[in-house]
């Protein structure tokens, strides 16, 4: 195999799919990227097993041929040539040796046999429908913060992305993650071909992964889902992932549909009141108290170790007056997701879950558990 290929195009490609290997690897294989030359270009492959990413990238391919590299050696290499640099990768079957040249710099790296690298069984893709890449950004941008970290409940370490209906009846894509003590609700108009897409829990390695695909606004994502694993394509990047093996739980059941106390609120003043009251509260709970009033809302801390704090802000509120605790990196999280100016929170009482919403777009909806303050 022998190829040269831009200093800029390598790095974008190798940096990809080194994301997705696993810092610490028991199989030394998984520690490495394929490398795949052929007359029309090359791709760069990696995978963790669970997950499988392939960049292409143009190149003038001199000899095609293939072999695994360590991915995490050559993308240190990339990132620190010379910007504009031609870089020449050569290997050599006899020695096992990988050659990376450019300019003055050279490099001799150790290979591995590309038989060894496994590569991702192919599914059966029943649902095949293409997004814009916006789309699935907002999708998956707000929802992704609610995702749970206790790998106890396995379930709820992605997002579930499925078919729903909408308010108005009609059929939409929607994202939902949570942890138990907040979720965030997201729904998108439904693309042409995902009407029987079959429910699936997309992993939160995926979910960042998928994350650089998605910078283009202009872009068309190709989604084919199965019942074990979720591909996303672009022309030059194919991201393929299993799913979660779980059921999601009927998210439905915890979002308040009676809540009848309404604050609105500028999204980005309350974020930052919130931020500037929660620097005295302790860590380990960062409980942040609303006190609500007629047209006021009062932020405030109490932590007896470090001290206290209070914050006054104009609000639209004309219920009865209520107070009501949470936690303040919650709260935080959901106002740094609303896009509009107004964030409109729904109260019922002090014990009783919040529901959150972007203005009076539905589309988006958050909550969020009280607690004890």
């Amino acid at each position: 195999m022998k190829f040269s290929i831009e200093r800029a195009v390598l790095v974008k490609a190798v940096s990809q799919a080194q994301s997705v290997v696993e810092r610490r690897n028991t199989i030394p294989i998984l520690a490495n990227v394929l490398i795949e030359a052929a007359p029309d270009g090359v791709s760069f492959r990696a995978t963790d097993l669970d997950t499988e990413v392939v960049d292409r990238a143009v190149a003038q391919v001199e000899r095609p041929g293939a072999t695994t590299v360590s991915a995490m050696m050559l993308n240190e290499i990339a990132r620190k040539l010379p910007d504009g640099a031609l870089v020449n990768l050569t290997s050599d079957e006899a020695t096992g040796r990988l050659s990376v040249q450019a300019g003055r710099s050279s490099f001799s790296l150790a290979t591995l046999p590309r038989e060894d690298f496994p590569v991702m069984a192919t599914s059966e893709y029943g649902a095949n429908f293409t997004a814009p890449a916006g789309v699935l950004r907002r999708l998956f941008d707000k929802s992704k913060f609610a995702i749970s970290t206790e790998e106890t409940r396995y379930y709820l370490n992605g997002v579930y992305m499925h078919v729903a209906q909408a308010a108005d009846g009609g059929p939409v894509l929607r994202c939902v993650a949570t942890d138990g003590h907040r979720l965030a609700r997201i729904d998108a108009p439904l693309p042409a071909g995902a009407e029987d897409m079959p429910g699936v829990i997309v992993p939160r390695k995926t979910v960042a992964e998928l994350r650089k695909l998605l910078d283009e606004d202009d872009a068309d994502i190709a989604v084919s889902i199965s019942e074990t694993k979720v591909r996303f394509a672009t022309p030059e990047i194919t991201l393929t992932s299993k799913v979660i093996d779980g059921t999601f739980p009927d998210y439905s059941r915890v979002i308040p549909v009676n809540n009848a106390r309404k604050l609105e609120v500028d999204a980005s003043d309350f974020a930052r009141a919130v931020d500037r009251v929660a620097t005295v509260s302790s860590e380990r709970s960062r409980a942040v108290k609303l006190a609500l009033d007629s047209d006021r809302l009062v932020l405030s801390v109490n932590a007896p170790d470090a001290g206290a704090a209070e914050e006054e802000l104009i609000v639209a509120y004309a219920d009865d007056p209520l107070e009501i605790g949470f936690n303040a990196k919650y709260l935080q999280e959901i106002a740094s997701q609303v896009d509009r100016d107004n964030a409109v929170f729904m109260f019922n009482g002090s014990g009783d879950a919040a529901l959150i919403r972007e203005g009076s777009d539905d589309s988006a909806v958050y909550v969020v558990m009280p607690m004890r303050v």
